[in-house]
């Protein structure tokens, strides 16, 4: 038993290096199609947004797939860590002249302010299960919008200002609005790379591959088999249940941070419910719970739009049919076929390593 326990952290261990392996890959032969001029500009304006929504994919895939709870306000999430982001970097200008550091703490920033909203949801939220669960997440996603509609916040020498509904403060001189309503934030300056968009996918990638693959990561997947089960044997339920939703609210926030600040202008109507939706679909065709499926979902499906652009009278249908083959395949009986010689084939290779363990 120990043996086979090794043999599986070892290729765990490898599966992680390879997934770095493959990002730092396809990041390599991207930069180099930029330099040898074989990008549009168009789908440069398209990397950061790609890397802001696989990383969306991946911790939504952490709620939907790993502890198997729909949500379907990941997309106020992603809003909390955008706006919270946004307001710091725009506060912390002056104070961190690095671009990559201020960046970093927008990012922190929104994954902490995303947790805790994720906290403040999740507790009451958890205890509902199936389309209670979803409606519920669905009306958080849309109370963030519209609080952030008449939001009003703002920065001066005396600090920040901050109000609702209307704007009942006066800023001093030299400062600046931050959140001004419908409006929302205005002159960001743009800080967001595609480097730096490759790192938090990284980052992403090995926080939530360890969670998985932990104890932890165990525990929230024998909550989602066997509820009953799992607190036969003395799992708290609640406990890892919130503590995967938080993680997954978390990532989220970063993700937000990341998007917004590749925009000069962001707004509440850009993570709305169809953000969620689209989020959800990109986690539904590349696979519940499968990590790489996400990743590959996300990117193909942002980038399809743009690709099949000059068929403008045909590309949407087929965007749609490419849309309907994927779930077909993804739910196909060939592909479960597949999946099951893969496990066989590495139960195989587990039985042969531990047979050559102990002849030796």
């Amino acid at each position: 038993m120990n043996k086979l326990k090794s043999y599986a952290a070892s290729r765990r261990g490898r599966d992680t290096l390879l997934s770095f392996g493959i990002v730092i890959a396809a990041f390599i032969i991207v930069q180099a199609l930029i330099a040898g001029g074989m990008i549009s500009s168009s789908l440069k304006g398209m990397l950061v947004p790609i890397c802001a929504y696989v990383v969306m994919a991946v911790s939504l895939n952490l709620t939907v797939g790993v502890l198997g709870e729909l949500s379907l306000g990941h997309a106020g999430f992603m809003s909390m860590g955008a706006f919270t982001g946004t307001a710091a970097a725009m506060a912390l200008q002056d104070s961190i002249s690095s671009v990559p550091l201020r960046l970093a703490v927008a990012m922190i920033v929104g994954a902490v302010f995303a947790a805790l909203a994720g906290v403040i949801v999740g507790v009451p939220v958890l205890r509902l299960k199936g389309d209670y669960l979803a409606i519920v997440t669905l009306a958080f996603g849309e109370i963030i919008k519209n609080v952030v509609n008449v939001m009003y916040l703002g920065f001066d020498e005396s600090g920040l200002h901050f109000s609702l509904v209307e704007q009942n403060f006066q800023l001093g001189d030299g400062g600046k609005m931050i959140i001004n309503g419908p409006i929302g934030v205005s002159g960001v300056t743009k800080i967001s790379t595609f480097t730096s968009g490759v790192v938090l996918i990284l980052v992403t990638l090995f926080f939530v591959l360890n969670f998985v693959n932990s104890r932890t990561g165990r525990a929230v997947m024998a909550v989602r088999d066997n509820k009953i089960a799992a607190d036969s044997i003395g799992i708290s339920t609640s406990h890892y249940k919130l503590l995967a939703f938080v993680v997954s609210a978390a990532f989220a926030g970063m993700a937000g941070t990341l998007y917004a600040m590749n925009f000069s202008t962001v707004t509440a109507a850009k993570f709305d419910f169809n953000t969620s939706i689209l989020v959800l679909v990109y986690v539904v065709l590349g696979g519940l719970g499968n990590i790489w499926g996400s990743i590959v979902a996300a990117a193909l499906l942002t980038l399809l739009p743009e690709l099949l652009r000059g068929l403008s009278n045909y590309r949407m249908l087929i965007y749609a049919i490419l849309l309907i083959a994927m779930m077909l395949f993804n739910n196909s009986s060939f592909k479960v076929r597949l999946l099951e010689k893969r496990a066989m084939r590495q139960m195989e290779k587990a039985e042969k390593a531990g047979g050559k363990k102990e002849g030796a």
